[in-house]
């Protein structure tokens, strides 16, 4: 069964570089065992308009959707009430919630912090056991932190509730005797007899001076995917390269 995911970068400050964003990797490869693919990024700033519009609009074409980013306590903490939006429900008070953060915070639970227990209506938390304030999911989107931390633990929660399909398996050849425009013409070959994998083709330059390309085969299907795996190979040798299996060392 296949099945597609979706990512929605939500912030500021990631748009500005102030912020590095270090959670499309883990999503990516942790999306990928489960069999949801990534299948598109979208960074995005705290603009209502800007979120209401991307959530309605990807929630539709992909089977999950995951966002990060703009949950918090704060004014620009604004992915709640579009999320909300998107589904055209109110954004309001958790009971469970609230109660778990009012015993948390104490006195401490001010009108700021009581921001961080409103959720879409009819939204399920997602447990955050690193800070206690949950994420979220409302139909197929996931609403996460943007604290790498936080949405880690977040994701782990969620992961065993998703629905999955087929997992992404990948293989590697990389050769330092060929670069990219020696074996461009047949890897375009490999890759239209098999629409369905991903072939990528990766150069490498090492402060040593070793150069190289690494060209990689990605998908569901497995005997596809190692009749593409052969080709690549017999491609190497075919242009004089000497193809060594796995990913070129570092």
């Amino acid at each position: 069964m296949r099945r597609t995911a979706a990512l929605i970068l939500i912030g500021n400050e990631i748009l500005s570089g102030r912020t590095r964003d270090d959670n499309i990797q883990f999503l990516a490869t942790n999306l990928g065992e489960l069999g949801i693919p990534l299948r598109e990024i979208r960074v995005i700033p705290d603009v209502s308009e800007t979120i209401v519009n991307t959530v309605v609009e990807l929630r539709a074409r992909y089977d999950e959707v995951f966002t990060t980013g703009g949950i918090g306590p704060t004014h620009d903490d604004i992915t709640g009430p579009c999320v909300a939006e998107a589904f055209g429900v109110p954004w309001e008070f958790h009971p469970p919630t609230f109660d778990m953060l009012q015993e948390q915070f104490g006195a401490d639970f001010n009108s700021a912090r009581q921001r961080m227990a409103k959720l879409p209506r009819g939204a399920v938390p997602i447990p955050n056991p690193v800070s206690r304030a949950p994420g979220y999911s409302i139909g197929n989107v996931h609403v996460m932190a943007g604290v790498p931390r936080i949405m880690r633990a977040m994701f782990n929660e969620l992961a065993p509730s998703l629905k999955r399909g087929a997992p992404v398996f990948s293989r590697t050849w990389y050769t330092t005797s060929l670069f990219e425009g020696t074996i461009a013409d047949g890897l375009e070959a490999i890759q239209t007899q098999f629409p369905d994998l991903d072939i990528g083709s990766y150069p490498f330059h090492r402060d040593d001076g070793r150069r190289g390309v690494a060209l990689v085969a990605k998908g569901q299907d497995v005997p596809d995917l190692e009749k593409a795996t052969q080709a690549i190979h017999d491609l190497i040798k075919e242009k004089g390269g000497v193809p060594v299996e796995g990913e070129p060392p570092p």
